[in-house]
C-alpha cells in the first residue's frame, strides 16, 4: 500500500534528498513503518519572490495502512494507482475494432486494446511522424500546405507539435498510468515528479513512433494517409469504415478524430451521427520575453538553473463569459497550425529544454452557442470566418496578423515589434489591427484580460509584448452525442471519444478518454 505525505516545503536551493529525510522523520515520529521512499511530485512555490520554495509530495510503501488519524496528522493520503483492467466480454469481434485517429485518444485506446490481446486497426489521415515533420517544414519554408498532413493531422495528433503538456484538471487514478506509459515509451524521467509535466515536441516524435511500434508488435496496425470518408451502416450498426483507400470491415468503430476534422463531422452527420454545438474559445497568441516572465515570477532568483522556466495560468470571468491563458509555452515559439487553404491558425510549441528567447500562450475568450445561433455547423463557420479574416489581414501566403500590446490597448496600429520579435514562421507576420480579425466582444474581453492579468503578473501588458492571430483551435466547437455506455446516439457499435468528439481537452484527458473507451470495448467483446 502506498501513502504520500504532502506539503514538504524546502528552499529551492536545498537538495531533494532533504525532502525525503523530512518526510521520514514525520513518519517515524508517528510510528508508521515503511520500506521504499521516493519523490512523487514537486512544484514551485513562488508566491513570495524573495523566498522561493519547492513543495514536495513524498511517497512511501507501507506494509500496513496507518490509522486515519495518523494519516491526517501527517498530512498524508493513500495513493491509488489504477491500471486498465476489465473482465472480457462475450460478444464476437470477428471483424475487429477500427479506431479513427492516431492522436493521444486513439493512441491510448489502441495501446490498451493491443495490450489486452486485441488487434486494433488505426486509420490516420496524416502520415507517420517523421514524414509529417517534413511536410510541416516544407509548409514553413514554402507556404505549401498539405491539408491532410500538418500540425493538426498526422501521427500523434495536434499534441505532437506542442509543448507536450501532461497537466490535467481531471482527478483520476488512471492519470498516473498515463504518465507511466509515456515514460515507458521514452519520455523524460521528470514527467513522473513534476507537478506540471511536459515532454517537448523534440521528444514527442520518438515517443509517438515507439507507441506505433508497440501496437504493431502486439498484432495491431496503423494505416497512414487513410481518410475516413463515410460510415457503412444499417439498422444503427456500423459494418465498415469507408476510406479513401477502400472499406475496412469492423465489429466496432471508435471515433477519435481531432477537433479540426471538419469534413469528417459532415460525413458522419450524413450517416445519421448526431452532432451538437458546444462552447469553445478563440483569441490570439501573446508573446513576451521569457526572461521577463522569469523575473516577474522569481524576482532576483530569475535565471537560476535550479528553477524551471517560468510559466503562468491566468483567468478572469465577467458575466457568462471568461478570458484566460491556455497552453502556455515557456521558451517556445508560435507555430502555423492551418489545415485549410485560405485560413491562418496559430498554436504554441516548446522543445523539452524550453530554452527559446520568447514565451507564448494562447489568450482566449469564451464563445457560447448563442453567439452563433446554436447550430454546430454555424460554430464551425464562426471559427472558419475568423481564420479567413486572419489570412486576409496577414496579407496572404499564411502570413499571420500581429499587433503590439501597446497598440492593441490604445486602439492604434502600425507599431513595429521591438523587444519581442515574432516567432511565427520565422517572423512572417503582418502588422495590422486585430480588430479586423476578431469579433468585437472578443477584442473587448482580450483587453480586459490583459489589463487584469497585469495585476497578477507584472509585465503582462508591456507595450512591446506581441499578439499574433488567430488562435481558433483551442477545442472542438462540436460534440458527438454519446450515452453512458459510450455509444453514439442511435448506434450499436460506434464509440466517439476524445477532443474531436467534445469529451476531452489536452493530451492527458484525451488519453484517459481513449483508455476508458477501450475498457468498454473489452467488457463487451471477446478476443
Amino acid at each position: 500500500m502506498k501513502i504520500a505525505l504532502r506539503r514538504i516545503r524546502l528552499p529551492f536551493t536545498e537538495p531533494e534528498e532533504y525532502a525525503k529525510d523530512k518526510a521520514k522523520k514525520k513518519l517515524n515520529s508517528l510510528g508508521i513503518s515503511y520500506s521504499d521512499c521516493e519523490i512523487y511530485k514537486r512544484s514551485v512555490d513562488a508566491r513570495r519572490k524573495g523566498e522561493i520554495f519547492f513543495e514536495y509530495t513524498v511517497c512511501f510503501e507501507c506494509e500496513t495502512l496507518p490509522s486515519e488519524k495518523a494519516l491526517e496528522k501527517a498530512d498524508g493520503i493513500i495513493i491509488n494507482e489504477t491500471v486498465p483492467d476489465a473482465v472480457y466480454g462475450k460478444e464476437p469481434c470477428d471483424d475487429g475494432i477500427v479506431i479513427v485517429g492516431f492522436g493521444p485518444c486513439g493512441m491510448f485506446c489502441a495501446l490498451t486494446l493491443a495490450e489486452k490481446g486485441y488487434k486494433p486497426t488505426v486509420i490516420e489521415r496524416g502520415s507517420s511522424v517523421y514524414e509529417r515533420a517534413a511536410a510541416v517544414e516544407l509548409f514553413y519554408k514554402s507556404g505549401k500546405l498539405d491539408k491532410n498532413n500538418n500540425i493538426q493531422f498526422g501521427a500523434g495528433g495536434a499534441g505532437t507539435f506542442s509543448d507536450g503538456k501532461l497537466v490535467t484538471r481531471v482527478n483520476d487514478p488512471m492519470c498516473r498510468y498515463i504518465l507511466n506509459t509515456f515514460h515507458s515509451l521514452g519520455a523524460p524521467d521528470d514527467i513522473m515528479t513534476n507537478a506540471k509535466p511536459h515532454i517537448g515536441t523534440d521528444k514527442l516524435m520518438k515517443i509517438v513512433e515507439n507507441a506505433e511500434k508497440r501496437i504493431c508488435e502486439l498484432g495491431g496496425r496503423v494505416l497512414y494517409n487513410t481518410v475516413l470518408t463515410s460510415v457503412c451502416s444499417s439498422g444503427g450498426r456500423v459494418r465498415a469504415a469507408v476510406t479513401n483507400n477502400g472499406e475496412i470491415p469492423c465489429s466496432a468503430l471508435v471515433l477519435a478524430v481531432g477537433h479540426s476534422a471538419r469534413d469528417t463531422y459532415s460525413a458522419l452527420e450524413e450517416t445519421g451521427v448526431i452532432l451538437s454545438a458546444k462552447p469553445f474559445s478563440v483569441g490570439v497568441r501573446i508573446e513576451h520575453r521569457q526572461s521577463d516572465i522569469d523575473y516577474a515570477l522569481y524576482g532576483k532568483f530569475a535565471g537560476d538553473p535550479r528553477l524551471p522556466a517560468g510559466e503562468y495560468n491566468l483567468s478572469k470571468r465577467s458575466g457568462d463569459r471568461g478570458v484566460y491563458t491556455f497552453c502556455m509555452c515557456p521558451g517556445g515559439k508560435v507555430v502555423a497550425a492551418a489545415s485549410e487553404e485560405g485560413g491562418v491558425v496559430t498554436n504554441g510549441m516548446s522543445e523539452y529544454a524550453r530554452d527559446g528567447v520568447n514565451a507564448n500562450a494562447a489568450l482566449a475568450v469564451s464563445v457560447l452557442p448563442s453567439d452563433f445561433g446554436g447550430d454546430c455547423h454555424a460554430g464551425i463557420e464562426f471559427v472558419r470566418n475568423i481564420e479567413k479574416k486572419a489570412y486576409i489581414a496577414g496579407g496572404g501566403n499564411f502570413r499571420a496578423p500581429a499587433q503590439t500590446v501597446g497598440d492593441f490597448l490604445s486602439g492604434q496600429r502600425g507599431g513595429k515589434p521591438s523587444l519581442v520579435e515574432p516567432t511565427y514562421m520565422n517572423g512572417n507576420v503582418n502588422i495590422c489591427d486585430l480588430g479586423d480579425v476578431l469579433p468585437d466582444f472578443v477584442i473587448s474581453y482580450l483587453k480586459m484580460g490583459i489589463i487584469s492579468f497585469e495585476k497578477r503578473l507584472r509585465g503582462f501588458s508591456a507595450p512591446f509584448a506581441l499578439l499574433t492571430g488567430a488562435e481558433t483551435r483551442t477545442s472542438s466547437p462540436v460534440r458527438i452525442l454519446r450515452d453512458e455506455t459510450g455509444l453514439a446516439s442511435g448506434f450499436e457499435n460506434l464509440y466517439p471519444c476524445g477532443e474531436g468528439a467534445g469529451y476531452a481537452g489536452g493530451i492527458t484527458s484525451a488519453a484517459l478518454d481513449g483508455i476508458k473507451c477501450a475498457l468498454k470495448l473489452i467488457e463487451r467483446y471477446r478476443i
